[in-house]
């Protein structure tokens, strides 16, 4: 399936990626995830682009260091240029095969260069090192190397756990520095909030006044973060909303060009691509793009250039449709199904005390069947949710129905009465959607391929200011046929 503005390798899955931009191109490496068994160790691959939605693939960067090296698996890192002009990569390795004293295998950074412009990597095995004093050796990876200008010298963060405390709150962000990019001396931790698994994939950048810690919570929430400080040193502490996506959007690092910062992270796929299926580590590219508030908070969205390739409007669905549920339900869906790739702007006028509103997709001819989208001013939060449910028996009450979202899909975000705007860029199985240009939620699309669009309200009243479609010009959008198509709704006007 061509998922145009997002990534995924034939026959494999998208892990971490190593994000790097010189000259206005970026180097995307990453984690090249087969899933086959036995395992044949983890490489890194490259891709390309200069556009953020057509992804050149030049194959593999970094091989997997063979069955008896350290580095059979070729785990996350980061990229640096010194200033002789040579590339430099530090990265995981990991063998299953070499242990530690808690028998679990041992996690080592690793260093190459490459003085061709990254077409290719020399290793140097002498650099590698292990866990120093007080951490676990079976933690000790994700090396992020930053050049700091104030102190003169380059910092190595790390995803590390302490050998003592409780197992669930031991994860820090471990930290070393260098004069040469050779040797590394252990100080103190860069973070250190005794909170959490890990704290994976850690990365820190300064964006005017503000300094930004980004990490993947390897814990209960799985999700990516941020922490801000007006210095390097901190402290650190939690915006109001601290994640850049949910459950599904995992790993994000993120690069700069020309003043903007995109963050690059993948969807995951579902065990047996079903609704039901466990999440799984890896899967698709996708690409976010975060903006810096007055207050230095971020807003996150998908990028201008991916919202560019949808150029075909179509609209869905009459402005100032309103619909009326005080102490019910009402929606309008179209009568024709969508297209398979689409992106759906919709623009709400919510009334005070209104329960939810939102965006049906794939759903049935009659609406009761399909996927929502559901913004809940009540509770300011945007929610993903589907019907039917799975089962779990086969009695009436072994239907999971009691469960009022997907649970791990949850975002919040403020929905005070007055004008909202619900995104949903749709392509094939990946779905991704966003609040006021500010929220996003992406999830994956198994189970219904094909179905209708639609608007609803629970409990309230919202006019559908706007609900628009916009398909890609070489697709059969079917959009003459969507364009007079005629829309039922109980309850609308």
């Amino acid at each position: 399936m061509n998922q145009r503005g997002f990534y995924k390798p034939d026959n494999a899955w998208v892990g971490d990626i190593i994000p790097w931009c010189e000259d206005g191109v970026f180097h995307l490496f990453y984690l090249h995830e087969s899933r086959r068994e036995p395992k044949i160790g983890m490489p890194w691959h490259r891709v390309v682009t200069t556009n953020l939605v057509d992804f050149d693939d030049t194959g593999e960067a970094l091989p997997s260091g063979g069955h008896s090296a350290p580095d059979f698996n070729v785990y996350t890192g980061s990229v640096v240029l010194d200033g002789d002009g040579t590339h430099h990569v530090f990265y995981t390795g990991q063998n299953p095969a070499n242990c530690g004293p808690d028998g679990q295998p041992v996690q080592v950074v690793m260093h190459a260069t490459s003085r061709d412009g990254m077409t290719s990597w020399q290793r140097h095995s002498a650099d590698t090192f292990g866990s120093t004093g007080g951490y676990e050796s079976a933690d000790w990876r994700d090396p992020f190397v930053f050049w700091d200008a104030e102190a003169g010298l380059w910092r190595m963060l790390i995803t590390a756990r302490r050998t003592q405390g409780p197992a669930r709150r031991r994860g820090v962000i471990a930290q070393c520095t260098s004069h040469d990019l050779k040797n590394w001396e252990p100080v103190s931790p860069f973070w250190d909030p005794q909170r959490h698994i890990a704290h994976e994939c850690p990365e820190v950048f300064q964006w005017g006044d503000w300094w930004y810690l980004v990490f993947s919570e390897f814990s209960d929430a799985f999700t990516t973060r941020y922490r801000m400080s007006r210095s390097l040193h901190g402290p650190w502490f939690v915006p109001e909303h601290d994640t850049l996506d949910g459950r599904a959007y995992y790993a994000a690092k993120s690069a700069e060009r020309d003043g903007r910062r995109y963050f690059f992270g993948w969807i995951a796929s579902r065990e047996g691509s079903h609704d039901d299926g466990d999440w799984q580590w890896a899967g698709t590219m996708s690409v976010l793009e975060a903006e810096q508030r007055a207050d230095g908070t971020l807003a996150f969205h998908p990028t201008t250039e991916l919202r560019g390739t949808f150029t075909e409007p179509v609209d869905a669905i009459n402005g100032s449709t309103t619909l009326r549920a005080p102490d019910g339900y009402a929606d309008v869906l179209t009568t024709e199904d969508a297209p398979s790739s689409f992106r759906l702007v919709a623009r709400f006028d919510i009334a005070e005390h209104t329960s939810e509103c939102g965006v049906l997709l794939r759903a049935s001819i009659d609406g009761d069947e399909g996927y929502a989208l559901r913004l809940e001013p009540k509770r300011g939060r945007l929610v993903f949710d589907r019907w039917p449910r799975s089962a779990t028996g086969t009695e009436q009450w072994q239907i999971s129905g009691d469960v009022p979202f997907a649970v791990e899909l949850e975002r919040p975000c403020p929905l005070d009465p007055g004008k909202h705007e619900l995104e949903v860029i749709v392509d094939g199985d990946i779905c991704v959607a966003t609040v006021d240009d500010a929220t996003v939620l992406s999830t994956r699309l198994y189970d219904r391929p094909t179905g209708r669009v639609g608007a609803f309200v629970g409990e309230g009243t919202v006019t559908v200011e706007q609900f628009s479609v916009f398909t890609r010009a070489n697709q059969n959008s079917r959009s003459e046929a969507t364009a007079d198509a005629l829309f039922a709704g109980a309850n609308s006007s």
